[in-house]
């Protein structure tokens, strides 16, 4: 049980050095707070509500790992080196592809939404 207490106060710690340190993330957030609802109201079923939700979910998920993948290197070595370059690049590709599948599943949510059709 002092496992689990610990990783949930360790996940509260990591969720607002976020909040307070990290933009991209606090903007995800107040995107996942704004999406509740709208999602509610636009999803025709409890799964399309749920694909909406866990989009922007996704995309959080990523940005935390990429944050990690950062600090991770930062630690290592704030000199330029190819390698740490490169995970750095590729946690910022993570990024843009799970911004694309959530701006994608919303889209098409949207799409069905305003013409009443499926796609």
């Amino acid at each position: 049980m002092q496992r689990l207490i610990n990783a949930a106060r360790n996940s509260a710690l990591a969720w607002n050095f976020l909040i307070r340190n990290e933009e991209a993330f606090r903007l995800e957030a107040i995107l996942l707070a704004l999406a509740i609802p709208v999602a509610w109201f636009i999803s025709p079923s409890w799964r399309g509500y749920c694909l909406l939700i866990a989009s922007i979910l996704v995309l959080m998920i990523v940005e935390v790992l990429n944050t990690g993948i950062e600090a991770a290197c930062d630690a290592f070595s704030r000199e330029f080196n190819t390698d740490i370059r490169l995970a750095k690049d590729c946690g910022s590709l993570a990024v843009a592809l799970a911004a694309i599948l959530a701006a994608g599943v919303w889209g098409l949510a949207l799409w069905e939404w305003v013409f009443k059709v499926a796609v």
